[in-house]
C-alpha cells in the first residue's frame, strides 16, 4: 500500500506543474511534432493511426546511435517477455540520457509488463519531458484502475483523447469508465 501512495505522489508532483501551467516547457517541441499533434486532432481514425506511427518514431530518436540501439534491444526484450533484460537495456539508456522521455516511458511499460508499477515515477518523468505523451498517459490511466481509482483514471484518459481522440483502447476504457462512475462527483 506504501508503494502505491509514493507512487502516486510521485505522479502527481511530477504531474501538478505541467497541468497547472498554460504554456509548458518541455524537450519534444519540434516543428514536426507539432504539425503531427495539429493534424492528429482532425484526423479521421485511419490517418490518424498514419499520424501516431510518426509521432512514435519521433519520439524514439535519442539523437544517438548507441541510445537508439539500446532502445530497440530493450523493445525487442519487451517483445519476447524478457522484462529484466529490457528494464536493463531502459535504465542504461536514463543513465546516460535522463531527458530522453521514451526511455522513461519504455522502461515504464516494462515494468508495468512485469506487474511492478508502486515503486517507480518513470510515468512522471515522462510527463514531465513530454507533456503530450499519449502513451504515458494511457500507462498511467490504465495504473489507476489497477489501483482502484476509476474517477482519477477516466481524468487522465480524457487528457490523452484530448491529444489523441482515436487512441486504441482508451477510447472504449473512457465510455467503460464514464458509465460505471456516471452520477459520481469528479
Amino acid at each position: 500500500m506504501k508503494a502505491r501512495r509514493t507512487f502516486l505522489n510521485c505522479i502527481v508532483a511530477a504531474l501538478l506543474p505541467v497541468f497547472l501551467t498554460c504554456t509548458p516547457v518541455f524537450a519534444e517541441n519540434s516543428e514536426k511534432l507539432d504539425k503531427l499533434f495539429s493534424r492528429l486532432l482532425t484526423a479521421n481514425e485511419g490517418e490518424a493511426s498514419r499520424i501516431e506511427g510518426e509521432i512514435w518514431i519521433e519520439w524514439s530518436k535519442s539523437g544517438s546511435p548507441a541510445m537508439d540501439l539500446l532502445l530497440q534491444r530493450g523493445r525487442d526484450a519487451m517483445a519476447v517477455g524478457d522484462n529484466t533484460t529490457a528494464i536493463a537495456h531502459f535504465t542504461a539508456i536514463i543513465d546516460h540520457s535522463p531527458d530522453f522521455a521514451e526511455a522513461w516511458n519504455a522502461r515504464a511499460t516494462a515494468y508495468f509488463q512485469a506487474g511492478e508499477f508502486g515503486p517507480r515515477c518513470d510515468i512522471g518523468h515522462v510527463l514531465t519531458l513530454n507533456p503530450r505523451h499519449f502513451g504515458a498517459l494511457s500507462g498511467l490511466g490504465m495504473i489507476l484502475e489497477a489501483t482502484d481509482k476509476p474517477e482519477r483514471a477516466l481524468e487522465v484518459y480524457k487528457a490523452a483523447l484530448a491529444i489523441h481522440p482515436h487512441l486504441e483502447g482508451v477510447l472504449d476504457a473512457a465510455k467503460r469508465l464514464e458509465a460505471a462512475t456516471e452520477g459520481t462527483e469528479l
